[in-house]
């Protein structure tokens, strides 16, 4: 699941020219029965099974060993806080990040105290597998560290970045299907056209993430507050254009 991800795309490329590396670590290589046994029944009953901790404390020391001490050891967890633009950010800062990923009922909670320095959500539901979880992560952060994105400025302004959602992007033709491009983006004006795109970007996430408003950098809640302001000023020309 983890290896289709460090052969294509961007993160591909960032491993192959040697921008990131990837361990993958299989659990049962850390096993001392013939079986390989990773999971066991919970103490006091109840379904499913639970994820051993010992496999988990001798992968970590063996990565402790041939790489030195983490800078994080994240557990995927449902329980974490969910993953944002300002952690992942603080993640592709790290040099040495270890992801461990629980199965089946979960993890025995001595790795949650003993082992993880903190715990990562991606959202509020529940996977099979912490392993589609850490590939988000990892795709997430390594798009951040720089050199990994050909173009600097495309990772600059993604939603976000500055607490925003991004404004709406177009290409030719200028009309398809009767929907055309706003003839702002095609007049040239950089100045009109970047005071478009961070106005469409307010409205974007005030219409469909207005909980980013609130919580973002101070820079959202500036132009939050102009966006109101635009706003109220539109609607007064718009009564004053009734009145005329």
């Amino acid at each position: 699941m983890i290896q289709s991800l460090l052969t294509d795309g961007v993160v591909g490329r960032a491993v192959s020219s040697g921008l990131i590396r990837v361990g993958v670590h299989d659990l049962r290589d850390f096993t001392d029965d013939r079986h390989r046994s990773v999971d066991d029944v919970p103490y006091g009953g109840g379904p499913g099974m639970v994820l051993k901790p010992e496999p988990f404390f001798r992968a970590v020391a063996a990565i402790r060993r041939e790489h030195g001490e983490p800078d994080v050891v994240a557990l995927m967890s449902p329980q974490g806080r969910v993953l944002r633009h300002e952690q992942a950010s603080a993640l592709s800062g790290r040099s040495h990040v270890v992801l461990l990923c629980g199965r089946y009922e979960g993890v025995d909670e001595r790795i949650h105290l003993a082992l993880a320095t903190e715990e990562i959500s991606i959202g509020d539901y529940v996977l099979s597998g912490g392993e589609l979880a850490a590939a988000v992560v990892v795709d997430t952060v390594a798009r951040l560290v720089p050199g990994v994105v050909g173009d600097a400025k495309s990772v600059e302004q993604e939603s976000f970045v500055d607490g925003l959602l991004d404004h709406p992007h177009y290409t030719r033709p200028p009309v398809f299907d009767g929907y055309e491009v706003p003839e702002v983006l095609r007049s040239g004006h950089h100045v009109e056209i970047q005071r478009w795109r961070r106005r469409e970007a307010l409205r974007r996430t005030q219409a469909r993430r207005p909980d980013l408003l609130g919580q973002g950098p101070l820079d959202a809640r500036r132009w939050s507050s102009k966006l109101k302001d635009e706003a109220s000023r539109s609607s007064d020309r718009e009564q004053a254009d009734e009145c005329d």
